[in-house]
């Protein structure tokens, strides 16, 4: 699951080896967390309109709170905004990135999560799931996911919560849960949880940092605080992935749901996945191969 590399240490590669997630402290600076904060409120007021990005928000909190990050609990897809994505650049990061795609590195997919308080409807919990099953690309052991807290993450706001060594299994069927309260679009969990498989809460500090493989299994859970739960990631993929075709998968009718999602937002008649993917996807180190 690791490259050669003279970045981790042996405990560090073999704790990745074994159970599919390494935490970094103080990873990033508070500086740039700083940086990333002011351009996230500024896509929340719309003083910036990055193209391409989605800006997802409550829609049941619209009424009350208007434009502002009280409304807003994702900033998916800025490859088009310079400012936050400098974070899927900075050195600090990519140093580790190379340690499980190599030296060619593509940033494939980036967020910006502002886990709204939620008291009763648990619409902001993100059920356990897989992150492959949102992408149509392999080999998954080539591909990373950094998430970097940008403030204090625990039990109480919603940290992640990892299950420990579930990357060494198949992709599973993932749907959407049948749960109280409405879920929110794509967010797919695993259709059937192993709920005797041990889990990891990860208390983080801003600026602290976690690599996972593309098959741990992982969520969060609901934010009990009055405060907002940022944090910021991006998933990394060695451009010498390749894409796959996904029809008569499980990952089939996820296909569907975002190609129509985008066709109604650019008004696009033929869009194939793999052009969603095209459009998204920035080389930030090396050269640009496959993906």
């Amino acid at each position: 699951y690791t490259l050669d590399n003279d970045v981790l240490t042996t405990e560090q590669r073999q704790f990745y080896e074994d159970n599919g997630y390494l935490l970094i402290k103080k990873l990033v600076s508070d500086k740039d967390i700083e940086r990333f904060r002011k351009e996230f409120l500024r896509i929340c007021k719309k003083e910036v309109n990055p193209p391409g990005a989605m800006i997802m928000k409550d829609e049941s909190l619209r009424s009350q709170y208007g434009q502002s990050e009280k409304v807003v609990n994702k900033v998916q897809d800025f490859q088009e905004d310079k400012e936050l994505f400098r974070y899927c650049t900075l050195p600090e990061v990519l140093k580790y990135v190379e340690c499980f795609t190599g030296p060619n590195i593509m940033a494939m997919h980036t967020m910006l999560i502002n886990k709204l308080p939620d008291s009763d409807k648990q619409t902001f919990l993100h059920p356990m799931h897989q992150d492959l099953h949102y992408f149509p690309f392999r080999p998954a052991d080539r591909i990373v996911c950094s998430w970097t807290a940008m403030e204090r993450a625990d039990q109480d706001n919603g940290c992640l919560v990892v299950q420990p060594g579930t990357h060494k299994e198949p992709l599973k069927p993932h749907g959407y849960p049948k749960q109280e309260g409405k879920a929110n679009k794509l967010f797919h969990g695993l259709l059937d949880e192993d709920e005797t498989s041990p889990r990891v809460h990860l208390v983080m500090e801003k600026g602290d940092t976690v690599f996972f493989h593309p098959l741990l299994i992982h969520g969060s859970g609901v934010n009990k605080t009055s405060g907002f739960r940022k944090s910021i990631s991006c998933h990394f993929a060695s451009s010498q992935c390749y894409y796959i075709d996904v029809k008569n998968t499980d990952q089939e009718h996820l296909e569907k749901e975002i190609v129509e999602i985008v066709r109604k937002k650019y008004n696009a008649t033929s869009v194939e996945l793999r052009d969603i993917w095209n459009f998204r996807a920035r080389l930030v180190q090396g050269e640009r191969i496959n993906l």
